[in-house]
């Protein structure tokens, strides 16, 4: 079993004092002692490997013995994703898309959303959980919700989709999959995924006239926070643009 990760905001001298919650999860949860070793990352690929010198379980002092930066993903993939009503789907979304790697999510207010309050706070506090668990050292970024024009304009990937079902011309995403090769360092991509009551047409066409392609996720109609899985999924393995004739 790997060393046990705790996030840590600064990673900048070789002492560091853990805050209290993190100082009594090492010492009073995991009972661990002055001379074993644990992992901290800032989020922002950086890592370092720590030996415990002081097990205060208020103010555990530990001493860096090793540093890496750990390289960002060759394909950073943003999220533009509906608030949803239900708030427990969107932590759902939020703790697996940062499981999956993505990088960026933008919460959207879009033509249909159904407005609830966004506690940002929270919502952050289950990305860098899921990170952890997952053994990762880059925290996806959390936008505040902003309108879907806005978003739009926000929006400068190589590569950019929405996700809709509105009968009207579009490619499946997974049939843009081709066979694997190598992918060129830098590349980024977005896809748009709706609110329950999907797009209205006039969003979908916004996002067309502004350089989006247009593409179906399957044949069945899927669950906001599912769409969001199924997409990052398929855009962590999609190829370079320039493949697939954009």
């Amino acid at each position: 079993m790997g060393l046990p990760v705790f996030y840590l905001e600064q990673l900048q001298s070789q002492q560091v004092v853990l805050d209290e919650d993190t100082s009594k999860h090492v010492i009073s949860v995991l009972r661990m002692q002055a001379g074993e070793r644990i992992l901290l990352t800032d989020g922002k690929g950086n890592r370092s490997e720590a030996v415990i010198m002081d097990a205060n379980r208020k103010r555990c002092q530990v001493e860096i013995t090793f540093a890496e930066k750990v390289p960002p993903a060759a394909v950073s993939v943003t999220i533009g994703i509906s608030v949803m009503k239900n708030t427990s789907r969107f932590e759902w979304f939020l703790e697996k898309a940062t499981e999956i790697g993505v990088q960026n999510v933008i919460p959207l207010i879009c033509n249909r959303t159904e407005k609830e309050k966004f506690r940002y706070d929270r919502m952050r506090s289950i990305l860098i959980s899921a990170m952890l668990q997952s053994q990762q050292a880059w925290l996806p970024v959390l936008n505040e919700p902003v309108p879907f024009t806005r978003a739009i304009q926000l929006c400068a990937q190589n590569e950019r989709f929405i996700a809709h079902c509105i009968p009207s011309a579009k490619q499946s995403l997974a049939a843009l999959l081709v066979q694997e090769r190598q992918i060129p360092a830098g590349q980024s991509r977005c896809i748009f995924i709706g609110p329950e009551g999907d797009f209205t047409p006039e969003e979908a066409g916004e996002a067309v006239s502004a350089g989006f392609l247009a593409v179906s996720l399957g044949e069945t109609r899927l669950r906001t926070e599912t769409a969001g899985m199924v997409a990052a999924v398929l855009l962590k393995q999609l190829p370079a643009a320039t493949s697939v004739g954009f």
